[in-house]
C-alpha cells in the first residue's frame, strides 16, 4: 500500500524525461499541469505512477503484478482507494481527482473495467466502484 503526502519532487521521479527538455526556471504552480499533460505513460509496461500534488493526499493501493495505473491527485485531502490484488488477470486505469476532499473506491477488475479512465473534478464528490 502506498501512503503519499504532497511532493512534488516524486513527481520529478515519476516522470522520466531528458533534463534538456525541461526549462527547470519555469516551472511553477501554473505550468506544472502543462509538464503533466506532456508526458506518455508506456501502456507496454507495467507499474504505478502516482502524481499527488496538495495537502494530505492519501492513495492506498493492493494491486496484482500485471497492473498499469496511473494516478493523478490535484488538491487538498484527495482519497484513493484500489484494490484488484485478487486476480492475476492484466488491468490498465487512469485516476484523476482534481480538487479537494473528494474519495475514489475502486474494488476488483473485470473486463468492463479494464482501461477506464476516472475523472473526478470539483470538491466533496464520492465514487464507488466495484468489479466482479
Amino acid at each position: 500500500m502506498f501512503t503519499l503526502r504532497w511532493s512534488v519532487f516524486a513527481l520529478f521521479i515519476l516522470l522520466p524525461l531528458q533534463a534538456q527538455e525541461i526549462d527547470w526556471d519555469k516551472i511553477n504552480s501554473n505550468t506544472i499541469f502543462n509538464l503533466i499533460a506532456r508526458q506518455q505513460i508506456d501502456q507496454t509496461s507495467y507499474g504505478t505512477h502516482i502524481i499527488q500534488m496538495g495537502d494530505y493526499n492519501n492513495a492506498e493501493l493492493s494491486l496484482n503484478a500485471r497492473t498499469n495505473i496511473a494516478v493523478q491527485q490535484l488538491g487538498d485531502f484527495n482519497t484513493l482507494y484500489f484494490i484488484n490484488s485478487f486476480t492475476d488477470k492484466e488491468s490498465k486505469a487512469a485516476i484523476t481527482a482534481e480538487g479537494n476532499n473528494n474519495i475514489i473506491d475502486v474494488t476488483g477488475s473485470n473486463s468492463i473495467s479494464d482501461g477506464i479512465q476516472i475523472n473526478v473534478k470539483g470538491d466533496n464528490k464520492t465514487v464507488f466502484m466495484r468489479n466482479y
